[in-house]
Parts: structure tokens; sequence; C-alpha cells
């Protein structure tokens, strides 16, 4: 048996989800397969990248023990509440159980219609695939939560978007695709009971340490908070934009989900964006915090009948609760940023050092990644040419950069450039970079992606050959917007 399937959300009340059945590409080839991946899944890499496996990878054939499906929520897009959303172009193929002991999800996306589809085709073009498997790959060799890719297929057809462009189906596998709209789902429709379910399914799976607090769902939301909040502190201590932080993109698991229009930024500014569907700038890199804050704030909403029969109640319980993120994310950014400068202090005047740097690379267009890598090689060498470099020598740069090493001093030398070598990647998945490989994909050329690829394995390591990924886009190279695909 290639997948050893071992599914509990079918097990769930109808109201959850409907049954479908994936498309059935005619001439489908892969792309790719995480064969590392896979076998911490337990699954033979060798098989998987057989006929039979790109088969099942492609939606051609349900491989035995699968019960596919299509997940029901609803959600917020930009602010505003859709009623009715769901899988609308992917299907969950079951579960299995890694050799962590971890229950994973197996889903196929791009696969085709389903119930939720509202009109859409349910495919996916190559494109978005291939970005969503290197950047989402890139992430987990970064040490971010985030959902994996186990495959990309090109699947030989056209899919209809602008312009005509290959189809593709990206299996994505997480601890679990519930997002935190989910609950909206049955909230909006005062659906206590199915919503009660939902939510001890989620702790029993993700949460179970808060299944014997005295209040469970007020412990849950609790969790997913400080989660999220960790996990955007690292989303901006990589210059990490998602692009489309709509609330049926968070999931409660507190892994990234939905690479859609995600970009990493190169030249720094806080009000950054990429997404081509983000006109005013929502989801730029300075308001993700605060989108994320909305987003969980909706989520507390729908728990609150769960929380106390009296509303009043259950929102002054609820309240502090949320209140936490702000405290939470603010300690979880200073305590990343700081250690990319080397520093291993919570006190203001630190994070005063690191936001001083921040401003600076601002005001003179300094490249992200590049500013924190050559921090990093004058504190190994004290050769401080290439990162004054990025600053055109400006005097202020100057007089931070010998406060910054007056602090140092204080630090034992060994102990900060660690710090910084495990927190300063060499190789990020630069936008140019990703746009060099879809198009080369569209030709049918897969070797830029497995280049890509290979040099995102190890991105704090310096690799010689792989120099090439380090530098940032020409004039004529730079990425000015970035896609969602659907």
């Amino acid at each position: 048996m290639m997948f050893n399937f071992d599914n509990s959300y079918i097990r769930l009340p109808a109201a959850f989800y409907e049954p479908v059945r994936p498309a059935a590409p005619e001439q489908p080839v892969f792309v790719g397969v995480n064969r590392d991946l896979a076998e911490t899944l337990r699954l033979d890499p060798d098989q998987l990248e057989s006929q039979a496996g790109l088969d099942i990878l492609s939606g051609r054939q349900i491989p035995e023990g699968a019960e596919p499906l299509a997940m029901a929520y609803c959600g917020h897009q930009f602010g505003n509440l859709v009623p009715q959303l769901g899988d609308g172009r992917a299907l969950l193929l079951g579960e299995v159980i890694d050799r962590d002991g971890i229950r994973r999800d197996i889903q196929l996306k791009g696969s085709g219609r389903t119930p939720f589809s509202r009109g859409g085709d349910g495919l996916s073009a190559l494109g978005p695939v291939v970005r969503e498997f290197l950047v989402s790959e890139a992430m987990a060799a970064l040490g971010v939560p985030t959902t994996r890719a186990l495959a990309a297929v090109s699947t030989g057809e056209m899919v209809f978007r602008e312009i005509p462009q290959p189809g593709g189906v990206f299996t994505r596998v997480a601890k679990s695709h519930i997002r935190v709209s989910f609950s909206q789902w049955f909230a909006i429709r005062e659906d206590h009971l199915h919503l009660k379910q939902l939510a001890d399914y989620v702790i029993d799976r993700l949460y179970p340490d808060v299944a014997n607090e005295k209040e469970p769902y007020l412990a849950l939301l609790g969790s997913v908070i400080k989660r999220q909040a960790n996990l955007i502190a690292q989303w901006m201590s990589f210059g990490f934009i998602h692009g489309v932080m709509n609330t049926d993109n968070m999931n409660v698991s507190g892994e990234t989900i939905d690479y859609g229009p995600c970009a990493f930024m190169d030249t720094y500014h806080p009000h950054k964006k990429f997404s081509s569907i983000d006109h005013g700038g929502r989801y730029a890199y300075g308001n993700q915090a605060s989108m994320a804050h909305w987003n969980l704030a909706r989520f507390a909403e729908t728990l609150l009948p769960l929380i106390d029969l009296k509303q009043e109640t259950a929102i002054e319980k609820a309240t502090p609760v949320l209140g936490e993120f702000s405290t939470l994310y603010t300690e979880a950014l200073a305590r990343r940023f700081n250690t990319k400068i080397g520093l291993d202090s919570f006190s203001q005047d630190d994070w005063q050092i690191a936001q001083s740097l921040l401003n600076l690379m601002a005001d003179h267009k300094a490249d992200f990644t590049l500013t924190f890598r050559y921090l990093t090689k004058s504190a190994e060498t004290g050769n401080t040419a290439p990162f004054m470099s990025l600053f055109g020598h400006a005097p202020q740069v100057m007089s931070w950069f010998e406060e910054w090493q007056s602090r140092l001093t204080q630090e034992n030398k060994q102990t900060s450039l660690d710090r910084m070598r495990g927190s300063n990647p060499v190789v990020i998945p630069r936008n140019h970079r990703v746009e060099e490989a879809i198009q080369a994909a569209y030709r049918h050329d897969f070797q830029p992606f497995h280049t890509l690829r290979e040099a995102l394995r190890l991105p704090f390591e310096d690799r010689p050959q792989y120099e090439a990924f380090e530098t940032p886009p020409k004039p004529e190279e730079v990425v000015q917007a970035t896609f969602c695909g659907t």
C-alpha cells in the first residue's frame, strides 16, 4: 500500500465537508517529488515517483484507503465576510501518521471542481504550483512553521486565467488544513452543536494539552493566539510577505498556509507589498501583525458561545486573552530581530538598536537579506565595506554601526556569531529566481526549479556553487507583482 491512511476528519458529521472526486488529466508529468518528506511520512519515495504515484498525485487515480473530500468553511476576504468558501480547488485525500507519530493531511490542490468552486474550474495554473512548492519548502528550511510540498505535477492541459497557461496539481501536507474561518461556517449559522464538535476536534488533534483546562475553549483561543504571534514574528524576521491574509488563509495549527501572491522582500520598506489583488496594501509587510490580530478577533467571536452561555461574560473572558497577542508578538519580534544582530536581550534599548537599523534600511533602500548577511560578515571578519556599501557609506549608518559594535562587546563573541549565522540566511527564494523557475516550467524545462530548490535546501550555509542565488535582482529582473492563480 502506497499510503497507510488513518482518516479522522471524514468521521465528523456531513456538515463539515462534501465528498468529491478529482479531475483526471490525460498526460501528467512530475515537476518534482519531495523524497525527504516522503520518508518522513513513511512513504516509499521510489514508489511515489513511479507511474502509480504520478497517477495518484495528479488526481488520475484514488489510492486505496483515501476518502477524498472538500472541506466546508467561510471567511473574511479583505475584511468582507463571504458566507460560503470551502475547498473550491482542493481535496483532502486523507491523513497519515508520520514517523514522529504526528497526524498529517495529504491534500491535492488544483485537482478540479468541487461543490464549493462557485462557478470556477477548480484547477491551478502551473506557476502557483511551482511557487508554493519552492517557497513553502524554503520556509521549512528556514525553520518557519509551514505546510509542506510533497509533489508538483504538470497536467499537460491548459487552464484559462487572463491568458491560457499550463495547468498543475500541488500535493500539500499539513498538520491540519483547518483555518480560523472554519468556526465561522458554523457560528454565522448559529449551529453551536457542530461548532463545539469542531472545537473539540481541533483540541483533540492539535492542542490536547488544553483538554483538561477548566475553560478549554478559552485556553484553545490563547494557544492559537500564541502560535500566530510567534509565526508572524518569524515572517517579519525574514522579510516574508504573505500577501493575502484573509481569515480562510490562517491555519489554527500555526502553520503558514496558502502561498498565493507571497514574496520575500528585496529592498526593505515597511509598506512593501507585491500581491496584485491587494490594491490598498491591507496585507503589506508592516501590516501583517495587525491583520493577524484582526483575524484572531474574528476567531474569538466564533468561540464566544462555547466560552460562556452568556455573551457578555464570554466577551469579558475572551477580551484579555485576545489582548495578549500584541505583547506576545512584540516580545517575539524583538527577540528575533535582536538575535539577528547578535544580541540576547529583551531590553527596550536593544530593540531600539534593531529598529534604528530598520529605519536606516528603509531610508537607503537597502536589501533586507543582504543587510543582515553583511552585518554577520562584518562581525566575523571586521570588514565593514560590504555592509556600508548597501547604504552608500552614509555617516549616520556608520554611527549606528559603532553603537551596535559597542553594545556587542558586552556579549560573548562566539555566541553572538552563532546567533547571527543561525538567523540570517544566505539564500532566500528571491522573486526573480522563482519567476525564472516558473517561466522555465511553462516551457517544460524543470531544471531551474530543481536548481533553485537545491539552493534553498540549506539557507544558512555558504555554498559557492549557489552564490548567484544570493544577489538581488537587476533593475530589469525586479518582480513588481505576484499573483494568486485562482
